[in-house]
């Protein structure tokens, strides 16, 4: 006698067990890897629980949560991640999107007027979220953006098709690529972990690239080059923000000051952690365009 295939509902029941001692949410995790297997929605999950799986889906459903319960990010697994109300794709060769980045988007936005040409780079852009926010968000800016790593421009361009933006983008350590030219915004979401961080070895850290994650100088080495070659870079006027770790305020701040940047500050992300950084190229009188004291992104 043929053994039926087991429906929606015992399928996600079997998987969410399976994975309750990897996983503090194991229901959603199987929800939403049985939902990339059917090309469907949660809705519909719980609008057919008793529909069987075939035994090609099954087999599909069941490869996702063995590889679950090795650690491997959901986001990896599915290919895609929500940033901004926007879903962008995401591959191993690229970071995870992560709410802490909503505070650099945010602190962007009130320095980028909504209908002039403002001139942005976003250096190392990986998955292009930074980029691409900031380009829908701001049409009439002109953006451009740089990764060192080929396999994640492809990813950022991707992306900025998906979602109908134009950006110049480049193959580039930090600036060594990037056309002589100045820009009134420079951002940048660059590697801040010391390579010793025990934070490295778990969660989904363990499974992204260590080249985007990991710098040296107890993780402060590609804030100091982007900040030292940024001056040579910005419009008279223009600003730098730099997102970096929670426990880097002290230290990236003497690194912009270092550097020559005015009115440095800190703000924080929406855990309440000291998050980004940003700096003020000088000019003579004060910018039309300065920040609030204490944003807090939505």
């Amino acid at each position: 006698m043929i053994k039926p295939m087991p429906c929606i509902k015992s399928a996600l029941k079997s998987a969410a067990n399976s994975l309750a001692a990897y996983s503090e949410s194991s229901v959603l995790d199987s929800e939403v890897l049985l939902c990339k297997v059917l090309e469907t929605s949660r809705t519909y999950l719980r609008t057919w629980p008793d529909k069987p799986l075939t035994a090609h889906q099954l087999s599909n459903f069941e490869a996702l949560i063995a590889k679950r319960q090795q650690g491997v990010p959901i986001a990896y697994l599915i290919g895609s991640r929500e940033f901004w109300s926007r879903d962008f794709s995401v591959t191993s060769a690229v970071l995870i999107p992560r709410p802490d980045t909503e505070c650099l988007i945010e602190l962007s936005l009130q320095l980028i007027p909504p209908n002039k040409p403002v001139k942005i780079i976003d250096l190392g852009t990986g998955s292009g979220i930074i980029a691409i926010t900031l380009a829908a968000e701001r049409p009439q800016a002109q953006l451009s953006a740089t990764d060192i790593s080929l396999l994640a421009l492809h990813v950022a361009q991707l992306n900025a098709q998906k979602h109908h933006t134009h950006i110049q983008f480049y193959q580039s350590d930090w600036f060594a690529n990037v056309p002589e030219g100045k820009f009134d915004i420079i951002v940048s979401n660059p590697p801040y972990i010391a390579a010793d961080d025990s934070h490295l070895q778990t969660g989904d850290l363990r499974f992204e690239p260590q080249q985007a994650l990991v710098a040296s100088d107890q993780g402060l080495r590609d804030i100091k080059i982007i900040a030292e070659s940024a001056r040579y870079y910005l419009e008279i006027g223009g600003y730098l923000l730099i997102e970096h770790g929670y426990n880097q305020e002290q230290q990236v701040q003497a690194i912009f000051n270092h550097s020559g940047y005015h009115k440095i500050q800190t703000y924080q992300d929406l855990s309440g952690q000291p998050r980004v950084t940003v700096g003020y190229n000088p000019i003579s009188k004060d910018s039309t365009h300065d920040l609030k004291r204490n944003p807090n992104p939505a």
